[in-house]
């Protein structure tokens, strides 16, 4: 359990450094598929290469590539899940569907991180937002809380700030995000304090694949694969924090 929360620390670390994020969405034919949040941490690694620190201390001298499986964990530490804190039950409890892979070469200076899950049908599919929370609010035995409050998904579903929500009938796909609580939002953003200013260059990567070509995308400035059927569009992240509906959009496929 221990090596699990280690693992939990890594990728709590990287959402506290700039990152390149990607929301990757898989549709089939019939409805289902598989949603796939991801960061790039490489940048971070390359930094902590030229400052040239000591990276042992923080198991960052070494190459990995290790997945968890939450519904593994559930089973297999269910004892010890039990005596958690009823808050750090809740938070692991709600990532029971999910996947996560770490995977880190310091010699490449690389470092990526997936937070994955199926879905069958897209109209219920889940607010990664709300998946990332509960990922950095997950507290190790012994170990300091991994939230930070300059995490940037620290509290931005939680507290009912904003919310995510999809949409697919088989031709028209829309994702609607929007702010519930104006207040609760704001708070949001103030407790990046200056953190704000690292996530200044990173970018929110959408790319979402479908089971056919894509006649229209509401959006101008996407990029779109060979036989269309993969859309991808882009904004900064810090402008999509404070305006979630920045990614707002509507797909229509071709017929079938």
């Amino acid at each position: 359990m221990k090596t699990v929360f280690t693992i939990l620390a890594l990728a709590s670390l990287m959402m506290l450094t700039s990152c390149q994020f990607s929301e990757n969405v898989y549709i089939n034919e019939d409805g289902s598929g598989t949603m796939n949040f991801s960061m790039d941490a490489s940048e971070m690694m390359g930094m902590m290469a030229q400052m040239g620190g000591d990276d042992s201390s923080n198991g960052m001298d070494k190459a990995m590539d290790s997945t968890i499986v939450f519904k593994d964990i559930m089973e297999d530490y269910k004892d010890s899940i039990a005596a958690m804190p009823i808050e750090d039950r809740k938070n692991l409890e709600a990532l029971e569907d999910f996947r996560m892979r770490v995977t880190m070469d310091p010699e490449k200076e690389t470092m990526f991180f997936n937070l994955e899950t199926d879905f069958n049908d897209a109209n219920e599919l889940q607010d990664m937002f709300k998946a990332m929370n509960n990922l950095s609010n997950l507290k190790g035995n012994d170990a300091a809380p991994v939230n930070s409050p300059s995490s940037p998904f620290s509290g931005m579903d939680n507290n009912g700030a904003t919310s995510v929500n999809y949409a697919y009938d088989g031709t028209v796909f829309k994702r609607i995000a929007k702010i519930e609580d104006k207040e609760k939002h704001l708070q949001s953003l103030d407790s990046l304090g200056e953190s704000a200013m690292m996530f200044g260059g990173s970018k929110y990567k959408i790319n979402y694949h479908f089971p056919r070509a894509v006649k229209s995308f509401s959006k101008e400035g996407a990029m779109y694969s060979e036989d269309r059927k993969t859309v991808t569009y882009e904004v900064g992240f810090m402008d999509m924090l404070k305006d979630p509906e920045l990614l707002n959009f509507e797909v229509v496929l071709e017929n079938k």
